[in-house]
Parts: C-alpha cells; structure tokens; sequence
C-alpha cells in the first residue's frame, strides 16, 4: 500500500525537496543516491486523481499519476540547479509521455515544484536545455501535489536488482552516464 505525504510534508530542517518524474522512477532513484548531498530518494507517485495508487494501476495508466523520485538534499552542498541539471542529462526531456521503450503518461518528464524559488530555476535551465536541443522540450513544471510513496519492493529496487533486465539495460546506463558526467558530484563513498 501506498503512503501519503501531505503537500504540508517537510524536508529535515536546512534540507529541500525536488520531486522529478523522468520515466520510470528506478531510473532516477538508482542515480540520486549517488549524488552528494542527497540525502534520502524516494519512490513515489504523484500528480493523478487516483488516492493510494498503486504501481499496477499506476503502470496501467489508470491513475492520471506519473512515476516521480521524492529527493531530499542540502542545499548547502548541491544546489536546486545541479540536481536539475543532472535531471536534463539522465532522461530525455523532448519525448512526451514516454522515455525509451516505457510508454504512458506515468513516464512523463515533469518537474513538481516546492516554491517560487524552485519555479523560477526549473523555468531557467528548461530554457538552457531548450536552446541546446534539436527537439522541443516537453518538461512540464507544475506545483507539487500530494505524493505518494510507492511500495517498499521499488524503494532502492536497483541496489537490491542490479542484475534484472531492466536494471542491467535501463538502469545502468543512467547510472553510468551521471558517473561519467558528473564526476565531481559523486559521493565519495558509493
């Protein structure tokens, strides 16, 4: 079953929250765990109608939800900008409703923002990535909604899966390009 956080739900204090959905979200927990200055990813789903979804309803395109990452961080370490930079290399943001073979309005490229703040950056690197891109940029940025946190069994599911198929040919690949683009924002001790 699924856990509600309230839009009201608050990072540790002197911490933020980013909420991405990029595609299937084993994607994109399986690289912010690596990233200093995160500290905690969550698997979750989040702007549908649907309360508690789950990850077949949601899979099934039932729930209006998209698979999202819940990311905690210290801005004081990396910054709101970084972790959305890292976000435009590691999915591609100009593929509405799909990222590969994951085809569905949960695979969209969104960004739920927390405050003004957030807003104002998401705006400004979408259009750095837009100008850079052959393609349109379909991210959309959106106030967060109420999240929900998806099942325990696709909580770290790529540190606990490495070998499955669909870690072995999606996952990694993410995972190794974020190592080899973003060297200098690795934690030393992954």
């Amino acid at each position: 079953m699924s856990i509600q956080h309230p839009l009201g739900a608050a990072p540790r204090a002197g911490h933020c929250f980013a909420t991405l959905g990029g595609g299937c979200f084993w994607c994109l927990e399986a690289v912010y765990m690596e990233v200093a200055g995160v500290v905690d990813v969550e698997s979750g789903y989040s702007g549908g109608q649907t309360e508690r979804p789950d990850y077949r309803s949601v899979c099934e395109g039932r729930t209006g939800h998209a698979e999202v990452v819940r990311i905690e961080f210290d801005p004081a370490v990396i910054s709101y900008r970084q972790i959305l930079e890292i976000f435009f290399v590691i999915h591609d943001p100009t593929t509405l409703n799909r990222q590969g073979n994951d085809v569905g309005t949960q695979y969209r490229s969104v960004i739920f923002i927390h405050d003004a703040d957030q807003a104002h950056i998401a705006d400004e690197v979408i259009a750095e990535v837009a100008v850079q891109s052959p393609e349109p940029v379909v991210t959309a940025v959106l106030p967060a909604p109420v999240y929900w946190r998806a099942e325990t069994g696709h909580q770290e599911y790529f540190a606990h899966n490495p070998h499955a198929g669909y870690c072995a040919f999606v996952v990694a690949p993410k995972v190794d390009k974020f190592r080899k683009t973003f060297a200098a924002l690795k934690k030393t001790n992954v």
